[in-house]
């Protein structure tokens, strides 16, 4: 898996506390940045996660680039509506040369005949993705867009996508829990920690739930909560 930061908001701390003066004072347009040093822009971050304010922070977005994960996930991330996906296509990319695929850490755990098991049958489906493009008229968008039914969700892909910072917030909180799936989870880790290179005191207390309050998941908890709130204060 790799997961980039390729673009956000220049200054995005920034952007945000603008918003959050323009809310809370009689500044005009032009005077907005005026004063907007470090300090005071953390103390507006701050005063936002006390009152709860969260719309000024949906000013500043953040694009990752990410690739080497499966369609399993994508199925996943893409019920994150208030967010923008480009995705390699299976359709105009033809697979006849080979696909990429994830194979799951419970497999491998497994052992290697348990993990070579699993690379025959990528290799099967591989086969009967290129047999059925051949009967459907070789390689080209008409083949690709049926041949690749016979492809798993382990198939791996590359996306682009862009969220604001209030969605990364909620993403966080949902998909870095334990309780995610193991994969999402590892990419939303990694996310978290580009984001708070980027903007460390607007991502100060970003994490799953329990980082900032009690654990939401009740009698299903991992009861994991202060490893979790030392790996989100240690990123």
């Amino acid at each position: 898996m790799t997961v980039r930061l390729i673009a956000h908001t220049p200054e995005p701390e920034k952007v945000v506390a603008a918003a959050a003066k323009l809310c809370y004072s009689d500044a005009h347009i032009t005077d907005l940045l005026d004063g907007l040093d470090e300090e005071k822009t953390a103390k507006f971050l701050t005063m936002l996660s006390d009152l709860g304010h969260a719309s000024p922070i949906e000013h500043a977005s953040f694009t990752f680039g990410i690739e080497g994960v499966s369609r399993t996930l994508l199925a996943q991330i893409t019920r994150h509506r208030i967010a923008s996906f480009s995705v390699q296509s299976q359709r105009y990319v033809s697979m006849a040369e080979g696909f990429d695929y994830v194979i799951p850490p419970a497999i491998e755990a497994l052992g290697e005949d348990a993990k070579q098991e699993f690379i025959r049958q990528m290799e099967t489906m591989q086969a009967w993705y290129c047999d059925w493009q051949e009967k459907l008229g070789g390689a080209g968008e008409s083949a690709n867009e049926d041949a690749r039914f016979v492809l798993p969700n382990a198939a791996a892909t590359r996306l682009v996508m862009t969220m604001n910072a209030r969605e990364l917030m909620h993403f966080f909180s949902l998909r870095c829990c334990n309780r995610a799936q193991w994969e999402i989870r590892e990419m939303a880790w990694q996310m978290l920690a580009l984001c708070k290179q980027a903007a460390p005191a607007l991502f100060e207390h970003a994490g799953p739930a329990c980082v900032s309050g009690p654990c939401p998941e009740g009698k299903s908890t991992c009861g994991k909560a202060a490893e979790v709130r030392e790996k989100a204060q240690n990123l």
